[in-house]
């Protein structure tokens, strides 16, 4: 077992089970917008709206009652305009490219290319969500979150920007996870929620971590006179 490995179960013992992305790759659009500038909480209460609704097909979404659809997507919190507008996108490139199931299971850089326009809300992180979880391709989708955890725990290093970094990150982590998508999904699932949880940009919980006596980059706070709770006002969170 790998070093990784060895972390993500540590992470697994700490957390318990965990909630993945939905595999369903409609669905998974809805969440990926439901996500955008929103709590856990209330995109969750957003989708348990539509699905009450039974809207989660293109077809469905297509015919809602737009008051209905507006009030359900409202529960995710502000910019439920922007969130609207890329729904009916999702629906109308759901309408004019049935082949979405198959094309995102296409090698790697034929499926990014596919779902170019539909995931802006997410970046890259996002399209690389729905290759893993909808097109079942081992790759790792590196959100904020993500980036911070792996290379706060040694794997994957500052690139010129965002993009080169999430790079770095994926080629680090490659090297030590079967390449399988159920392992991919369990390390983006740990890693993205402990990231959110105890690993946080501001006022990282150090202390409380499980990971805290294999972590390069407390160990690196504590060499230079620190400690974690001085973490949140280190400039280990601008790396």
């Amino acid at each position: 077992m790998t070093r990784l490995e060895h972390l993500l179960t540590a992470l697994r013992k700490h957390y318990g089970p965990l909630p993945e992305p939905p595999s369903d790759l409609f669905t998974l659009f809805v969440w990926e917008t439901l996500s955008w500038h929103a709590t856990p909480k209330k995109r969750d209460a957003a989708l348990a709206a539509l699905e009450r609704l039974r809207v989660l097909t293109p077809t469905a979404m297509g015919r809602a009652p737009h008051a209905k659809l507006d009030a359900a997507v409202a529960a995710a919190g502000p910019y439920a305009e922007q969130r609207l507008k890329a729904l009916r996108r999702v629906v109308d490139a759901f309408r004019e490219r049935p082949d979405f199931p198959t094309a995102i299971r296409a090698p790697v850089p034929a499926a990014l290319k596919s779902l170019k326009g539909l995931t802006q809300m997410g970046g890259d992180s996002g399209a690389y969500r729905v290759l893993l979880f909808a097109g079942d391709h081992p790759v790792l989708p590196v959100s904020a979150s993500v980036d911070r955890t792996a290379r706060r725990l040694g794997y994957g290093v500052p690139g010129r920007d965002f993009k080169q970094t999430a790079k770095n990150v994926r080629e680090a982590v490659a090297s030590e996870l079967p390449p399988t998508s159920d392992a991919y999904r369990q390390a983006y699932v740990y890693l993205a929620h402990h990231g959110l949880t105890l690993c946080k940009q501001a006022d990282p919980e150090c202390p409380s971590c499980p990971l805290k006596r294999d972590c390069p980059g407390r160990k690196a706070l504590f060499a230079s006179g620190g400690s974690g709770d001085r973490a949140a006002r280190s400039p280990l969170e601008e790396m």
